[in-house]
């Protein structure tokens, strides 16, 4: 869901990775407006979005994009937190839409290693 800083990634068939989630987990925690601003600079919203989809979260349905503006209503805020910050897959994987590869996430960690075969 962050932005890649290697060039070419964004534009990749390979990102953003889907979630598919076995067991997902709520935390509610206090939303904390000035840390989810400082957030959404280095998320990709439409990433987010993808995501809170596939974990059938509504919660980012009315957006099409954040703006300043809704950076500022204390309503999308708390929105953007929850999916940001309360929810956490704990069992599932994420994968790869163009080469199906998939990455398991087992007790809340993703293992993102390579096998043998895949490193060059």
């Amino acid at each position: 869901l962050m932005r890649s800083n290697v060039p070419g990634v964004e534009a990749s068939a390979g990102y953003p990775l889907v979630v598919e989630a076995e067991e997902v987990k709520v935390e509610e925690s206090e939303v904390n407006p000035e840390m989810v601003r400082k957030l959404m600079d280095k998320v990709d919203f439409a990433a987010l979005k993808g995501a809170a989809a596939a974990l059938q979260l509504g919660e980012l349905d009315p957006y099409e994009e954040i703006t300043a503006e809704l950076l500022q209503d204390d309503e999308c805020l708390a929105r953007l937190s929850r999916v940001l910050l309360d929810v956490h897959v704990i069992n599932g994987a994420l994968v790869c839409p163009a080469s199906g590869r998939r990455f398991p996430i087992r007790d809340g960690i993703p293992n993102m290693l390579l096998h043998e075969d895949e490193v060059g």
